[in-house]
């Protein structure tokens, strides 16, 4: 079994507007979030906020600690949310275990130590997405599957972005400290996701990009509403957004992504939303 893990540095927007293709990519794009029996992280500076994935084929997984945390375990300071996007997969949490089915999602606590993954078949092994943020109190671990969520449909064809949105880990449904996690469905024949884009200053974001077919992309568009940059993505990869950039994509085909969020406040609706003929 291996954990890998990578740092990743804030940026400041006047910087990010210098960037080519290759620094957009190397500063936020997570290239390798799934990989067979192996844990990858990478660790934002962006609200201590760690994104990564975990895909037990042979081998249970276990989520330990790493270095840049200096704690004993893991969720020592921080607790984890999962979401399912492969295979059914087991989870022990402190000896409870948690059946986690396609799209399923398990919030896991601060103060667990012990962390098992497993897949139920290795020939359809579990692909779960993780993200993480520091905690300030310990609440219970819970499973949450879509007959859970609260859900919001918005968006319409003629726009190309009707959507389902699918609010798993959020304080309407499982009290969390400061995580939030969902995943938008985008309907067939629509590919744009949150147009008109927003900005929230109070908290980060990443996004996770997956049932992306096979020989089509994603392009997700980053930066100032003023300054915009993009960066075109494959099936099951993620991208860091940092606090002044909005979020928002276009695919080659209708897809589905899981956002994740932490910072300054829990509240949903907390958007500056900027109209689509005000973006450059």
């Amino acid at each position: 079994m291996a954990i890998n893990y990578q740092i990743r540095y804030s940026n400041h927007p006047d910087d990010a507007r210098h960037y080519d293709t290759r620094r957009l990519r190397e500063e936020f794009l997570v290239e390798t979030v799934m990989s067979p029996d192996e844990i990858n992280l990478v660790y934002s500076m962006n609200d201590r906020f760690i994104v990564g994935g975990a895909v037990p084929v042979k081998s249970t997984l276990e989520l330990t600690t790493i270095e840049p945390l200096k704690s004993t375990y893991f969720c020592d300071r921080r607790e984890v949310g999962l979401i399912n996007v492969g295979g059914t997969a087991k989870v022990v949490v402190d000896g409870k275990t948690y059946t986690m089915n396609y799209k399923d999602a398990l919030f896991i606590g601060a103060g667990a130590r012990e962390i098992k993954m497993s897949s139920v078949d290795a020939h359809k092994p579990a692909h779960l997405y993780l993200n993480s943020a520091p905690a300030h109190k310990s609440l219970p671990t819970r499973l949450i599957t879509l007959a859970d969520a609260e859900v919001v449909e918005l968006g319409s064809l003629e726009q190309s972005n009707a959507r389902k949105i699918n609010k798993l880990l959020v304080n309407s449904v499982v009290e969390t400290c400061q995580l939030q996690m969902g995943m938008t469905e985008l309907k067939p024949g629509s590919v744009w996701n949150t147009m008109p884009p927003h900005l929230h200053g109070r908290r980060m974001e990443t996004y996770f990009y997956f049932e992306v077919p096979d020989g089509q992309a994603v392009c997700h568009f980053m930066g100032d509403p003023k300054e915009t940059r993009h960066i075109w993505m494959k099936n099951e990869q993620a991208v860091i957004s940092p606090p002044w950039s909005i979020h928002s994509a276009a695919g080659t085909n209708n897809y589905i992504f899981i956002w994740g969020m932490a910072g300054e406040n829990l509240d949903y609706g907390d958007m500056d939303v900027y109209k689509p003929d005000e973006l450059r």
